[in-house]
């Protein structure tokens, strides 16, 4: 029978915060790219679990972060095993940088050669730099993997390369083992990254990244470290669970527990929800309350994403501008927002109180295509149609996307029974509100208090972030500055309206992948 350990990593926080870049690798979001980690040790026990604790440190607001941006109640959740005291056995220390990203150090090879790596439940390859790596900058600030010192190295050399929106990394597969604490991973396909253009990974506080999706959305169909470790009966159950710790004053900045829960980092009882789509660990999200009121935005059903490599929470842009105004983010103003308020907000809101189908109505107006589940860019149809679409009114292809924002908007008031004149003028406030491209938003620090609840309901529970969990603060005194954690997605359906939960929420609710039983569960954290 095989060994079966537990093993704790401990993470570091650090406090900053910076740029945000968003990309859509195939049909959805990808990874996250600076972050920071070490390690040092593990634990033994012999319930059949990998515990990795963390630990925090000192704030650093000179650190910028870029990222990527890339129910019903279950009647059977996972065992949750009593971890017990960890006394004097080895752990496996953690980084949590920016109380938003967490990492851990891994080693591959024989004997292991050390890399820092995001814990990314986002993507599901392993890479890491190759000594081979000769003209990129950032391989030379960073380890490197150097094949000819390890005696359980395999070669492969099938090619391989991963695209990020702030940044993209390529090489070639190779063979050998690879520790995770004191887990023995044997014969791992990793890659050996032999390019890291642009300035992305030159500033990156991490090596590489550990990827503990699924194996469908895996480059070169490459096993996941996860699925090895469960293939050579390493952990017992198919489960790993995430406690990230947002309490900035302490040490332990969180723990990732393979094959089990800690009881411990948990209140009552976890909201499980099904995987609708294996890759991401994606599932089906309800509405979105702003201070309990209803935005009737996902009210129809959205996807969403559970990303453990995700600093902040994604999400259309229609519902973070709204966000937005309602917590008072600056964004960038829209001018064919603007002009589309201006020249069709009347017809809209006239349009819904004679109750024509919303969906219809910016196709109707002549903004849109209808497809026959939704309004498309008159833009995309050809190239006749892209030229009839640059309206000489100037809204053109990007007068549809604001005409569907409006829609929304518009109805989220006539259900508050609001008069037609403060309709409109909150509609143009909110053009005022949509995010900037780069997807920062600036709150008031001194307003934190007035600001509202958020709530995504998961599973027929609503889960609420209250402001102190989803504002980011950088700074202390006088000098601090207040981030919005939210960030505008779009991704178009049949794979959107989608979510992406990083870790504003993950910090909130701890979070239960169950490979096992293919379902996400969350309980808030203790």
């Amino acid at each position: 029978m095989p060994n079966v350990h537990e093993h704790t990593v401990r993470l570091f926080s650090c406090h900053s915060f910076g740029e945000m870049g968003i990309y859509t690798r195939t049909v959805a979001v990808s990874l996250v790219v600076t972050f920071l980690l070490f390690l040092s040790a593990s634990a033994e026990r012999n319930d059949g679990t990998v515990r990795v604790g963390l630990k925090k440190l000192k704030s650093d607001p000179q650190i910028h972060l870029s990222a990527r941006a890339f129910g019903s109640h279950e009647e059977n959740p996972p065992r949750a095993y009593n971890l017990g005291d960890s006394g004097d056995a080895d752990i496996v220390t953690l980084k949590n940088y920016l109380d938003a990203q967490y990492y851990g150090e891994i080693a591959i090879g024989t004997p292991p050669q050390k890399f820092t790596v995001v814990f990314d439940t986002g993507s599901s390859n392993l890479w890491v730099p190759s000594s081979k790596c000769y003209f990129s900058i950032a391989c030379l600030l960073h380890p490197k993997y150097k094949s000819s010192r390890s005696s359980t190295y395999e070669k492969n050399g099938k090619s391989a390369a991963i695209h990020y929106g702030t940044g993209a990394i390529a090489g070639f597969f190779s063979n050998d083992a690879v520790t995770v604490g004191d887990l023995v991973v044997k014969d791992q396909e990793f890659i050996e990254a032999t390019k890291e253009p642009g300035l992305t990974f030159v500033v990156a506080k991490f090596d590489g990244i550990l990827g503990l999706g699924f194996q469908e959305i895996s480059v070169g169909n490459a096993a996941p470290v996860w699925y090895n470790m469960l293939k050579q009966g390493l952990i017992k159950e198919p489960v790993f669970s995430f406690w990230l710790n947002r309490n900035a004053e302490d040490e332990e900045g969180g723990e990732l527990v393979f094959g089990g829960v800690d009881p411990k980092h948990f209140k009552g009882q976890h909201t499980y929800v099904p995987v609708t789509q294996k890759g991401y660990w994606q599932f089906d999200m309800g509405d979105v309350l702003i201070g309990g009121a209803p935005t009737g935005y996902c009210e129809s059903g959205c996807s969403a994403i559970a990303d453990s490599g995700t600093s902040l929470l994604a999400g259309p842009t229609t519902i973070i501008t709204m966000i937005n105004h309602a917590i008072g983010a600056s964004g960038v103003a829209s001018q064919q927002c603007k002009t589309v308020v201006d020249q069709y907000g009347q017809t809209i809101l006239d349009l819904l109180l004679s109750e024509t189908q919303p969906k219809k109505i910016c196709s109707q107006i002549g903004l849109c295509t209808f497809d026959g589940r939704r309004g498309v860019s008159m833009g995309i149809e050809s190239v006749v149609d892209k030229e009839n679409a640059k309206l000489s009114n100037g809204v053109g292809d990007a007068g549809c996307s604001a005409c569907e924002m409006a829609v929304v908007w518009i109805q989220s008031q006539l259900r508050q029974n609001m008069t037609q004149e403060s309709i409109l003028d909150y509609v143009n406030e909110l053009c005022e509100r949509i995010p900037s491209p780069m997807g920062e938003s600036a709150v008031d620090c001194a307003q934190l208090s007035t600001m509202p609840t958020v709530s995504l309901t998961i599973g027929g529970k609503v889960f609420d972030l209250a402001p102190h969990e989803y504002i980011l603060k950088v700074g202390e005194g006088a000098a601090a500055q207040c981030i919005s954690g939210f960030i505008a997605l779009d991704v178009a359906p049949p794979r959107g309206p989608l979510w992406i939960l990083g870790d504003v929420f993950m910090g909130k609710y701890h979070t239960v992948f169950d490979f096992g039983k293919a379902q996400v569960g969350f309980a808030e954290a203790a």
